[in-house]
């Protein structure tokens, strides 16, 4: 058995020429391997069994050998990919699962069924070459660039990948490697296989982006780290997953999901400060915030659609009314472009960002500042910290809202970081609880904090339009003063029925 231990990049057809100086400059020495032509085909059952066991088995033939691959469950985290991997020669291209050690198979497999059933689901024909790098450590890396197509059902997807693998030595190796990679061309990190990329296309299953943020996936008999773990990997899940969504098919609302995957981190950071001091995450909380502020736009952006939207309740007044509408396209007109976003996506501090949470995160990099404190924290419950989180969130919230007063737009808004806070605790912890009652308990605080985007979106037109003299705008300024006076009796019917109910946890 190998494990895996990669990081995977796609890179565009104008940076391939740059790759082989930069592997030279970062190598001792450089073995170039001939290019090979490689096709593979995947195989599953019509019930996709493998796939539910998170199994890959392939047969790769090249110069007309042939061999089949088993890739068993392993873990992504940010780029880096670790799999536990099995390798056996074929004397013809279908693959025979019994040929494989009984031991390796997860307890339960139907296996005979399975080898009967199996047939080729998608394929992937492509050009390798492969460079072996020895660095000045003594680590050896092997390199690979991918360039062909990923092909199922009739539909094909380009592949043009950069896979940087560590043979032996040093993982530190590998991320100074990647670093510099980053640093140099305009490459993303890869968080998809091309399995991944095969069963979406054979059974039509597109990459779409989340409606929300959702939940870590806890267990009560997990302790804090485990937890902590946990909730980071999701979060940079949740960012790698949109980003690509976005690449594929831009939406305003997929890079809110980026937003909510940063904020989760941030999130966790405080969350588990007991064991994660500020000295270990000070870059990484930097950097998270230059890249909140370069996405900063997006909220607004995205209630500046919504009202022009033809379905919104806004868009007759709106349109009727040429100076906001001018004011509105002004706008959206300053906003990023695609093209922007797409570089921001490639830029080397966006990639050297993800890069430092994955490695942080694989070396588990908050133990170097632990005392006895942070180890007892550590290893204690989740589920009872969980809950001492969610009723200190809870008693700040309520006295932020007192039953019997008005709330006005400032006080709405200064209520936003504690909502957004309760939220947040709620997707790292809400698993842990009962799923009915925990989203009938969000809801509301979720339309309510909705509400307040909207409200700071609407006082931002206002302050727009407060600056112009002539006539048309007064009576602008009148109807959004109408609109945010309607939102807000809303939201207090919504703050008044949530405030009394039953916590969930």
């Amino acid at each position: 058995m190998d494990t895996e231990i990669e990081l995977k990049f796609l890179v565009s057809d104008n940076e391939v020429p740059l790759i082989p100086a930069l592997i030279t400059q970062f190598a001792k020495r450089v073995n170039n391997k001939p290019a090979k032509h490689l096709e593979n085909a995947y195989y599953d059952t019509p019930s996709r069994e493998l796939r539910a066991l998170d199994i890959g088995l392939r047969t790769r033939c090249m110069d007309g050998d042939c061999e089949q691959t088993i890739k068993l469950a392993g873990e992504v985290i940010g780029g880096l990919h670790q799999r536990p991997e099995y390798n056996l020669p074929l004397k013809t291209k279908k693959p025979d699962l019994l040929a494989f050690d009984p031991a390796i198979w997860p307890m339960g497999m139907r296996l005979e069924s399975v080898a009967e059933n199996l047939f080729p689901i998608f394929s992937t024909n492509f050009i390798r070459r492969t460079w072996l790098i020895e660095t000045e450590a003594g680590s050896l890396i092997e390199v690979v660039l991918d360039k062909g197509e990923v092909s199922a059902s009739g539909k094909s997807e380009v592949i043009s990948e950069l896979e940087i693998e560590l043979v032996e030595g040093e993982r530190s190796d590998l991320f100074l490697l990647a670093e510099q990679l980053v640093s140099q061309i305009g490459v993303r990190l890869g968080f998809y296989s091309k399995a991944a990329r095969g069963y979406r296309l054979a059974d039509d299953n597109p990459l779409l982006p989340n409606s929300e943020i959702g939940f870590v996936s806890l267990s009560s008999d997990m302790n804090q780290e485990q937890a902590f773990i946990k909730s980071i990997n999701y979060a940079i899940e949740l960012v790698q997953k949109h980003e690509q969504c976005y690449v594929n098919e831009p939406s305003l609302k997929t890079l809110k999901r980026i937003i909510d995957g940063v904020r989760l981190i941030k999130h966790a950071f405080w969350l588990f400060e007991e064991f994660v001091t500020k000295e270990t995450t000070d870059f990484l909380r930097k950097e998270l915030k230059w890249l909140l502020g370069e996405l900063d736009w997006v909220e607004s952006a995205i209630y500046l659609k919504t009202y022009t939207s033809k379905r919104h309740a806004y868009y007759k007044r709106i349109h009727s009314a040429p100076e906001l509408s001018h004011v509105i396209d002004d706008l959206k007109r300053v906003q990023p472009t695609k093209t922007d976003l797409e570089d921001l996506f490639h830029c080397p501090r966006y990639n050297k960002l993800l890069l430092s949470l994955t490695r942080w995160l694989v070396e588990k990099s908050w133990r170097q500042q632990w005392d006895q404190n942070a180890i007892k924290a550590a290893q204690s419950s989740v589920r009872s910290m969980a809950k001492k989180t969610f009723e200190s969130e809870w008693k700040k919230l309520r006295n932020m809202y007192p039953e019997k007063t008005d709330m006005t737009v400032a006080g709405y808004v200064q209520t936003r970081p504690c909502i957004e806070e309760m939220l947040l605790s709620g997707s790292c912890f809400g698993a842990l609880f009962n799923e009915e009652s925990r989203l009938d308990f969000r809801a509301p605080w979720m339309d309510i904090l909705s509400g307040i985007y909207e409200l700071e979106t609407l006082h931002y037109l206002k302050q727009l339009c407060e600056g112009q003299e002539e006539q048309p705008f007064s009576d602008i300024l009148t109807w959004l003063q109408q609109k945010s006076d309607f939102l807000i009796s809303a939201m207090d019917q919504s703050r008044h029925a949530t405030v009394n109910c039953e916590p969930y946890w």
